[in-house]
């Protein structure tokens, strides 16, 4: 069986007011399956890593093969939590912390 490659997304989310982690997932989510349909979101295999509402960054994992799927979704968002919003991929990288590395820049 082969091994699952994953990707790590460092995204900025500009949202008018505060938002939570499942607020933003939510609409992640939604954006998913509305371009892709349900086959596309179960490909996507999406969880949230960690999520500052302060700094306003959040840590998205997803799979190798859908990366490019999952950056059209995010940048497709305008509504997060009935919140005009918008999302920005600051960062792609293969782990955690080569992801934070690259932040520190």
């Amino acid at each position: 069986m082969k091994r699952v490659k994953r990707r790590y997304l460092a995204l900025e989310v500009e949202v008018d007011g505060a938002v939570d982690s499942k607020g933003l997932m939510d609409a992640v989510w939604g954006s998913i399956l509305k371009l892709y349909g349900e086959y596309g979101a179960s490909l996507a295999g999406l969880s949230l890593i960690e999520y500052d509402a302060a700094k306003k960054l959040a840590v998205l994992r997803t799979s190798n093969a859908s990366v490019n799927m999952v950056r059209t979704a995010l940048a497709s968002m305008t509504r997060i939590a009935d919140r005009s919003a918008a999302v920005h991929v600051l960062t792609v990288s293969g782990t955690i912390k080569a992801l934070r590395k690259k932040l520190e820049l």
